[in-house]
């Protein structure tokens, strides 16, 4: 154990619960603020729409040292994830390093000189500042929303009409006997979309810009984690960090590339029906993959074969009395407006001065491994490397940066790596990958092997991979086994 710091973990979600269960097991004093009155994050029931369920199967969003409860199905409901984390912060004791109904006001460097931040807090009526070691900021991606509005909102509202984010639809009797107007395409509002066709919606558009590619739990009759979360089709994709072998090998194999995926998007057009509703989209597969790739929730094509969901290429214009005027000039009545327009990526709270050296003019976070930034020192990121194993991805950064803060990798970057590094993603993802910019380019998927890869051999651990190489290159990450492997991590140096 190196020298104890004083660890301040921003966010009680997965990835807040990870970082301070990792800082806490090196022996860090950790203090974690969370605003909401529960752990949970998104996963917080007075945060959650109806019906919420998971889009990644249960044994691939799970900490390494604690899987889903064998009854949960899978894909877990939303109260049975919240459950889930609790047990896992009882298991590890975590609720006494935090404090609930707290919020960040501002993160600023020390004024006294001294290595770390100091945060302005609040909880209540009482507001504090208090400064740390070090600060790992783990409210995700999901953390601000994103609010928006149109012409016309204020007279819609004053004569009846609601106006709501969805994280804000939590109670499906709002929909009944309403027409419901559903702004976006993800998965939120699909899901929500179904669960308002299914409570006595009077009718539900589902209006959004473009179509994507979407991938059902099944396709074919087969999890899409055997198809899809594998070693043999993330080399499919246009990695990073690419030299001449692997080029060669890539334009060697481009045409079975080409027909797999061809193959995949027939199959998904003939399952879902994409062409009689219009949802094929223009962009291929490989291309677009990414953490903005959505699943179909359950129920959306069949509600939309019965006619009670009317899927519209558009956007809002404007509003008025009892109906919204679409960019397609349509008008369509509307009683209940539901914006599925997603959350703000940032640190609202962190000073400008470091906001600019954080974040590009295009909204690209210069991040390494997805985590720190050499120019903000005392500080990194758990949970902003989305993916399609989140619980999976947090706990594995929050273990890498726990041994970066404490000098403790193996392969401790130097200032100028980190900054070629950064770099050299920045060109990868705007020149190479521009599917890779999604979430400031923060999401490591579809490439979570590598992303993993990366992390452990950081780390020094001395296996990252499965014995059996076919179970290696053909199956889904095993979070149990990741567990395993961080154990082959040397143990830390005195110092």
């Amino acid at each position: 154990m190196t020298h104890r710091k004083k660890v301040a973990v921003i966010g009680g979600g997965v990835s807040g619960l990870a970082a301070a269960k990792a800082f806490d097991e090196k022996g860090h004093r950790v203090c974690g603020y969370e605003r909401s009155h529960d752990f949970g994050g998104v996963w917080e029931l007075s945060r959650s729409y109806p019906d919420v369920q998971t889009q990644s199967p249960k044994d691939l969003y799970c900490f390494s040292d604690h899987p889903m409860p064998a009854d949960y199905p899978e894909w877990p409901k939303g109260p049975q994830v919240h459950a889930y984390l609790r047990s896992y912060a009882a298991k590890h004791r975590l609720a006494r390093l935090f404090k609930l109904d707290t919020d960040v006001l501002s993160m600023d460097r020390r004024a006294d000189g001294e290595p770390g931040w100091t945060l302005r807090l609040r909880s209540g009526s009482n507001e504090w500042a208090e400064d740390f070691d070090f600060v790992a900021i783990a409210t995700g991606q999901f953390s601000e929303k994103n609010i928006i509005s149109h012409p016309g909102q204020d007279a819609f509202t004053k004569a009846g009409g609601q106006v709501l984010h969805s994280s804000d639809y939590t109670e499906p009797t709002l929909c009944e006997g309403k027409h419901v107007v559903v702004l976006g395409a993800s998965k939120s509002g699909t899901d929500i979309a179904v669960n308002a066709a299914r409570n006595g919606a009077a009718s539900v558009h589902l209006v959004y810009r473009e179509n994507v590619w979407r991938i059902p739990y099944f396709v074919g009759g087969i999890n899409f984690k055997r198809l899809l979360y594998m070693r043999a089709q993330e080399m499919q994709f246009n990695g990073w960090g690419r030299g001449p072998f692997q080029r060669a090998l890539a334009a060697i194999t481009k045409p079975l590339v080409w027909a797999n995926f061809r193959g995949l998007e027939t199959l998904l057009k003939l399952q879902l029906g994409l062409k009689k509703h219009n949802m094929v989209p223009k962009t291929p597969i490989e291309k677009e993959a990414s953490c903005s790739l959505p699943i179909v929730t359950p129920g959306l094509f069949e509600e939309m074969n019965a006619g009670r969901i009317k899927p519209v290429i558009g956007s809002i214009d404007s509003y008025e009395p009892g109906k919204v005027k679409l960019t397609t000039d349509d008008v369509i009545p509307c009683d209940l407006s539901i914006l599925a327009v997603g959350w703000k990526l940032g640190v609202p709270y962190l000073a400008q001065a470091y906001q600019d050296k954080l974040i590009e003019a295009d909204g690209q976070y210069r991040t390494y491994r997805l985590s720190v930034n050499p120019d903000l020192p005392d500080m990194g990121f758990v949970g902003f490397n989305s993916s399609f194993c989140t619980v999976l991805s947090a706990e594995m950064v929050a273990n890498w940066l726990v041994r970066y803060m404490d000098g403790q990798l193996a392969r401790q970057p130097s200032e100028e790596e980190m900054k070629q590094n950064i770099e050299a993603m920045l060109q990868w993802r705007r020149e190479e990958r521009p599917a890779a910019q999604v979430y400031g380019g923060q999401c490591s998927a579809p490439f979570h092997f590598r992303h993993f890869d990366e992390l452990m051999q950081d780390m020094g651990a001395t296996q990252w991979k499965r014995p059996n190489p076919l179970t290696e290159t053909f199956n889904y990450p095993d979070a149990a086994a990741y567990g395993r492997f961080l154990t082959t991590a040397p143990p830390y140096r005195a110092g």
